[in-house]
């Protein structure tokens, strides 16, 4: 039985057949696009019904986030937000809460209002609205709660007194550790795990983390989405967690899938691992997952520190204050993991959000690409908080692609010219123009919940390029409303190494559609954003945001 499915009008992403107006699909997959003429001789020939629920709606290929991380959403999704900018989240509306005291007066009212002894978690922080924050603060609210306050970066935390003492924190092992500040209650970085590692088993809580799957895949489907990528393939990789997984996610009304592209630093604590990059990614991959949590031939790695925080590495002139940011990894140590998975024929995916961890992670692909070159090796930066025109020549001629978080701009564009690295720097974070301009495949992501798990948001962003206060920031690295609509299609596919089967909308492909109420090539672009989002068609079964 074929299905075919008229519309007002298919923008299919594929250029030798832009648009159409109905696809023909049989058992989850694509048979032909066209217009009621073109598809008859499949309608002369099978059995076949047409559903014209999309006749008045557009049709495009399923949005796909490539870096996306439900684990870390589910962790974060059932605190508190405490946020300079509003949210919208599956089950409330976040106001925006600025000012140090606005802050503290947050905290003062959950330690009243929420039941005695139980611990406060917070998420949202941020010191450039929030002021500056430290351990005596939160033991001031309160010296016998657990008061932990997540950074907005999700690479920093702050506890009190109470909160070491309630998740039993070894405190000669954390006065020991270059990236933990017990005075200041602070744990940054690696020492950000060493926090959330203790506090792991309240996080993975079975009803709390199932409830904050729940409403991360909520999030997932709202935006649009039929697939995301997870860029860790989990957060703690225990057994627990990927129950949880596997219950909430791999079910039939899950209507998207998940690419799982595990941290390749978990290598390093074995040493058979780590001498075997390719054996542990089979053997990761046989382990765990499923059709809909899948792994393939991907890893992650990391260089520098959240650009959230403040914590990224930044080239001469640096940072305004002077500040220093952080590795997540030696260098040494990143050339090594990097060379082993290359070798591999793995394809990497490297978060980068500071200038110089740019520069690491290209030096390094130079490198690797002259002791063994490899064709269509897909080597990816993440994120591409700052860096320049030059880095981004480089990596084309490498072969390199980009996964752009360019929410940067709308949300910290404003703060950092003032108070970070000046207006030339923070204008021309996540450079998405360059990178079209100089042919190097790019894709938007969100990187949730560092944004808001909505494609046509990000999109919004990268043709507009208006920060928090409305000013255009950097003009020229806007891109055109097409340009856009790949990155959260086509082009995120092939990021994935998925283009062969999503992305687009042709014969033999996944019919995955993201159905919308007005076309974003015939309204302002200023309204993209805006535009209501009817739900999506997975592999072929529709899936209505109601």
């Amino acid at each position: 039985m074929l299905t075919v499915y008229p519309a007002r009008r298919i923008h299919t992403m594929n250029p030798s057949l832009p648009e159409a107006t109905a696809v023909v699909v049989r058992d989850g997959t694509i048979v032909e696009v066209g217009t009621m003429d073109t598809i008859r001789p499949w309608l002369d020939a099978h059995p076949h019904e047409i559903d014209t629920a999309f006749a008045d709606k557009i049709l495009f290929p399923g949005f796909i986030d490539p870096h996306l991380h439900p684990s870390l959403a589910a962790t974060l999704l059932p605190m508190h937000f405490i946020t300079a900018m509003p949210w919208r989240l599956p089950d409330r509306d976040v106001p925006a809460t600025r000012g140090h005291e606005a802050f503290l007066d947050e905290l003062r009212r959950l330690d009243a209002t929420e039941p005695a002894g139980e611990p406060v978690f917070t998420w949202g922080y941020h010191e450039l609205w929030h002021g500056r924050m430290h351990r005596s603060m939160l033991d001031a609210i309160s010296t016998d709660r657990p008061i932990i306050v997540w950074q907005r970066s999700f690479h920093e935390i702050f506890m009190n007194v109470a909160a070491m003492r309630h998740f039993e924190l070894d405190m000669t092992r954390l006065e020991a550790h270059p990236q933990v500040d017990v005075a200041a209650g602070r744990f940054y970085e690696n020492g950000m795990y060493v926090g959330a590692v203790a506090m792991s088993g309240h996080l993975n809580d079975h009803d709390r983390f199932r409830h904050g799957l729940a409403l991360a895949k909520a999030a997932v489907h709202q935006g649009g989405h039929t697939t995301i990528g997870d860029l860790t393939g989990s957060q703690f990789d225990t057994d627990v967690e990927w129950a949880a997984l596997d219950e909430v996610l791999g079910g039939d009304d899950t209507p998207f899938r998940v690419q799982m592209i595990p941290a390749g630093a978990r290598t390093l604590r074995n040493e058979d691992d780590r001498n075997d990059p390719a054996g542990w990614l089979r053997r990761t991959a046989e382990r765990r997952g499923s059709d809909k949590l899948y792994f393939r031939n991907n890893v992650k790695l990391f260089t520098d520190g959240g650009f959230y925080a403040q914590l990224m590495r930044v080239r001469p002139p640096g940072f305004i204050d002077g500040h220093q940011g952080e590795w997540m990894i030696a260098p040494e140590q990143f050339e090594e993991l990097a060379r082993g998975f290359w070798n591999a024929g793995a394809q990497i995916h490297v978060h980068c959000t500071g200038d110089m961890g740019v520069e690491l992670a290209i030096d390094v692909l130079a490198k690797l690409q002259w002791e063994r070159p490899r064709f269509d090796h897909r080597f990816t930066i993440e994120h591409l908080g700052l860096s320049n025109p030059e880095q981004i020549r480089r990596l084309r001629e490498l072969g390199g692609q980009a996964s752009v978080n360019v929410y940067y701009v709308h949300e910290l564009g404003d703060a950092y010219w003032t108070h970070s690295v000046g207006h030339e720097r923070a204008s021309q974070m996540a450079r998405v123009g360059t990178c079209v301009r100089e042919g190097v495949t790019t894709a938007l992501h969100s990187d949730f919940t560092m944004a808001p798990a909505r494609p046509l948001t990000s999109a919004w962003v990268a043709v507009n390029r208006l920060g928090e206060h409305g000013e255009v920031l950097g003009p020229h690295e806007r891109i055109s409303v097409h340009e856009a609509m790949r990155t959260i299609t086509c082009d995120a596919a092939r990021v994935l190494g998925m283009e062969d089967r999503i992305g687009s909308i042709r014969a033999g492909k996944s019919a995955d559609f993201t159905v919308l109420e007005a076309d974003p090539y015939e309204i302002d672009p200023l309204e993209l954003a805006d535009i209501p989002i009817w739900g999506t068609v997975f592999e072929g079964t529709p899936h209505p945001l109601a």
